[in-house]
């Protein structure tokens, strides 16, 4: 069997950053194992600008940024597999992977990363009711198709859901003559980034019905229209708040989750909020020697985080390699009032390097406070004009800041 230090499942931003990270750290014994037919993942079909601030200091299109790092990969000639489907890792840290040139494969490794990405969820995940007709896809095989098979999947457009994708797809479908009469949102807010709701839809003209979601799909043998109605707080339908609109496609952009179906036979601690592995600080997972990073961790808002947090993974398990990561009494890390999610799980009850922590609120605030506390004692406290569920916010706490831990730490949003 193979031996390898260092085996990544993934090659897109979180992969490569993890692997650039690892043999600048002097790890050389590293595989790569993509799934598809190139490295950069979904970046492939983002042709869109807004990529690379945080990481390059300049603006590039999803091709291009992932285009840096597979440069990198090939200056350093880090191996990887492409078109090679993993289809099991164990506990002893056993990978199994298969392609059309090398057939099934084992592998022996001192560390598993996972890079895996996210995925989108479909209809059959939220119920839509109606006709189950042609014409209904994710927002991301729609992307797909324009970017990259240069199919325009429909003329008249509606698009249920206010994520990211579904924003930039309103755009991009305009700007190839397709008519967006509109976007329906659940959520009493936007599940997007703010510029884009701004760069997508405000500067297209195009609605956003905000606390509405589709009740109907009508048809004979293809979409041909789509009912919305208002919703309550509750989620439930109003009556009398029916608007229709005659399309031929629908368009879903209802969230992402991370894509870890890999450790669905594994005794791994999964976060029933951010539906991710639990990990402490390191990026361990429950499961020694086993890292999570990037969407497969936890679905991010920018890609750029996913590299850095890709690239922070990466050198704690190089650190796990070299015998050189010394395993602490950890203690939780909770979601406070005001919080969805806290990562990591856990932290060292004496940390040795700067933590960073991410957040997300459970709905929009304004001029409010977060604090992050252990007991009665407040580590640190940041004052934020707003804070949406779409942004996570990233926290980074000095070994300074905690000092020796004897609680749990505590993250949530005082409102003044």
């Amino acid at each position: 069997m193979k031996q390898v230090d260092m085996i990544i499942i993934g090659g897109g931003s979180a992969g490569m950053s993890a692997a650039i990270a690892a043999k600048e750290a002097g790890i050389d014994n590293i595989l790569i194992l993509e799934r598809k037919e190139e490295l950069g993942g979904i970046l492939q079909q983002c042709i869109h600008n807004g990529f690379g601030l945080q990481t390059f200091h300049e603006e590039l299109s999803g091709p291009m940024y992932a285009q840096r790092f597979i440069d990198q990969i090939h200056a350093y000639r880090i191996p990887y597999r492409l078109c090679s489907d993993v289809v099991w890792i164990d506990e002893r840290l056993r990978v199994q992977y298969v392609n059309a040139e090398e057939g099934y494969v084992w592998v022996q490794a001192k560390t598993i990363l996972l890079a895996c990405g996210c995925y989108e969820r479909n209809r059959g995940a939220i119920s839509i009711p109606g006709k189950r007709l042609p014409g209904v896809y994710t927002a991301g095989s729609a992307q797909r198709f324009l970017n990259l098979e240069n199919i325009l999947v429909g003329k008249n457009i509606f698009i249920l859901g206010s994520g990211d994708i579904g924003l930039i797809m309103a755009r991009r479908m305009t700007l190839e003559g397709a008519n967006v009469l509109g976007v329906a949102e659940i959520m009493p807010y936007s599940n997007g980034l703010n510029r884009n709701i701004v760069q997508c839809l405000k500067d297209f003209a195009i609605p956003l019905y905000l606390s509405h979601t589709i009740v109907d799909i009508q048809g004979d043998f293809h979409v041909e229209r789509v009912v919305i109605a208002q919703v309550d707080e509750h989620r439930n339908i109003l009556p009398k708040t029916q608007k229709s609109f005659a399309v031929d496609t629908l368009l879903l952009s209802i969230g992402l989750l991370p894509e870890m179906s890999l450790a669905d036979h594994l005794d791994m601690e999964m976060d029933s909020k951010s539906k991710g592995a639990k990990v402490n600080a390191h990026y361990e997972t429950s499961i020694p020697h086993i890292y999570a990073c990037g969407n497969a961790l936890h679905v991010h808002d920018i890609v750029d985080f996913v590299s850095m947090e890709a690239h922070e993974a990466a050198l704690c398990a190089v650190q796990d390699i070299k015998g050189q990561y010394h395993r602490q009494k950890q203690f939780s890390t909770q979601a406070g009032s005001g919080i969805s999610y806290v990562l990591p799980h856990s932290v060292d009850a004496q940390p040795s390097q700067n933590i960073t922590l991410c957040v997300r609120s459970i709905r929009p605030y304004k001029q409010v406070m977060i604090n992050i506390r252990t007991g009665d004692r407040i580590i640190k406290t940041i004052t934020k004009r707003y804070l949406l569920p779409s942004e996570m916010e990233r926290i980074i706490l000095k070994p300074s800041d905690i000092g020796i831990l004897e609680e749990s730490l505590i993250v949530e949003v005082k409102e003044s």
